[in-house]
């Protein structure tokens, strides 16, 4: 039976653990509120400085974080890292779910300024970028992934699936970009994931882009 001390000194340790918890909690939050506006800044500058139209829209970056925190993916990989604008939105998530991101950009110069995207968005620790042509670089990543984002030559995509497809694990994803506004250039990608055994696939457009979500069964 708690004597009449016990009784007043637990309802205060409780109010005190309370507390505490609201004040860490409050940490994080505010935490969080003065990290969101550099991430914000380093995905307007990127859109900004994007003549060339190489990054997805801001709802298919918010797609691709969704995708992959509701599937609880870690080991991402991505084909076509541009500027990083899609590699920041999908690292925001991947920090969510404890996984990393291998990205692998073609251009040198693009490569180079993807890195630094990256790690102005505090993701370094997250994304990891790869500069190369991503036919050599794929064999030599550590596999096998359960989320990969393809957005690189439109003709290139039905070769990029057969590189990536074997390591592609039980239950992961294959996203693929511009499977609306440029479907004429991957007619033969789309019919094997539109008629593959052992793939799930719909075709979604958050813009007018179009994505293809294909779950491997």
């Amino acid at each position: 039976m708690d004597t009449g001390r016990e009784a007043v000194v637990k309802p205060i340790a409780i109010v005190l653990t309370l507390a505490v918890g609201l004040l860490i909690a409050g940490a994080v939050d505010a935490r969080i509120a003065r990290q969101a506006p550099d991430v914000a800044r380093v995905l307007a500058d990127i859109r900004a400085a994007d003549t060339g139209q190489l990054a997805v829209s801001e709802e298919d970056g918010r797609f691709l974080r969704v995708l992959i925190a509701s599937s609880g993916a870690t080991r991402a990989l991505e084909i076509g890292g541009a500027s990083g604008y899609s590699a920041i939105w999908m690292g925001l998530a991947l920090r969510e779910t404890g996984g990393r991101l291998v990205t692998i950009e073609y251009d040198a110069a693009r490569a180079r300024e993807l890195d630094a995207n990256i790690r102005r968005a505090g993701l370094h620790d997250v994304v990891q970028v790869v500069a190369g042509d991503a036919f050599a670089e794929i064999p030599k990543i550590p596999g096998p992934f359960d989320f990969v984002f393809l957005d690189a030559w439109k003709q290139d995509y039905r070769r990029f699936f057969d590189l990536v497809y074997p390591r592609l694990d039980r239950g992961g994803l294959f996203i693929a970009h511009n499977v609306v506004n440029k479907k004429d250039e991957m007619g033969d990608f789309l019919d094997v994931i539109g008629t593959h055994p052992s793939l799930w696939t719909t075709i979604v457009s958050p813009s007018g882009e179009g994505m293809s979500v294909s779950w491997k069964r």
